[in-house]
């Protein structure tokens, strides 16, 4: 039962924007601490990710728990008592409300979550989710290292490729550097 009325549900509803959300402020004072710079919001990719880092070819998502339906599992049909039967994750709670349109609302954002990751992928964009129960004051700054971590080990392994040195057999048959003098006539 919910204990607000259908008005004051809707004017919280209503309430909730997708830019600048708490949980991306987080991120974003944090990332620019450690000296990433990002773009914000860029129209151009698909699912206008939160934060681009093109150095990186990276986009970073960060989510809402409810909106997204972070570690649900959604049925895909009612049981057949008509009831939903959702197993709720301890960040994400289901409404009993209009659950009908909440689990297809959810189920939708999942898909179309899904689907834009694989499109920026074929592109060559790798992808972040951050999810909002990751940055509560204890688990902040453990995400926002793990964050930065990922993404210097993405840019490491994008734009470092494997030195090739031209090894040069001397006469007594042992390699020699190709620094050395003697290897040069």
């Amino acid at each position: 039962m919910d204990k607000l009325s259908a008005e004051q549900r809707h004017m919280n509803m209503a309430a909730i924007h997708s830019k600048n959300t708490n949980p991306e402020m987080v991120v974003r004072r944090g990332l620019w601490k450690k000296g990433f710079r990002y773009r914000l919001n860029h129209r151009r990719l698909p699912g206008h990710p939160d934060l681009v880092l093109r150095k990186y070819r990276t986009c970073i998502f960060v989510n809402g728990c409810f909106w997204h339906g972070h570690e649900v599992q959604l049925p895909l049909a009612p049981a057949e008592s008509g009831e939903w039967i959702v197993e709720n994750s301890k960040c994400c709670k289901i409404p009993k409300t209009n659950q009908t349109f909440w689990v297809e609302k959810i189920r939708r954002n999942q898909l179309r979550d899904r689907e834009q990751q694989r499109r920026l992928a074929a592109m060559g964009w790798h992808c972040i989710t951050v999810w909002e129960c990751e940055l509560t004051p204890k688990r902040r700054e453990e995400t926002l290292e793990s964050l930065a971590y990922t993404l210097n080990s993405i840019f490491l392994q994008d734009h470092t490729q494997p030195t090739r040195y031209a090894q040069l057999e001397e006469e007594d048959g042992r390699l020699g550097m190709a620094a050395e003098r003697e290897a040069f006539p």
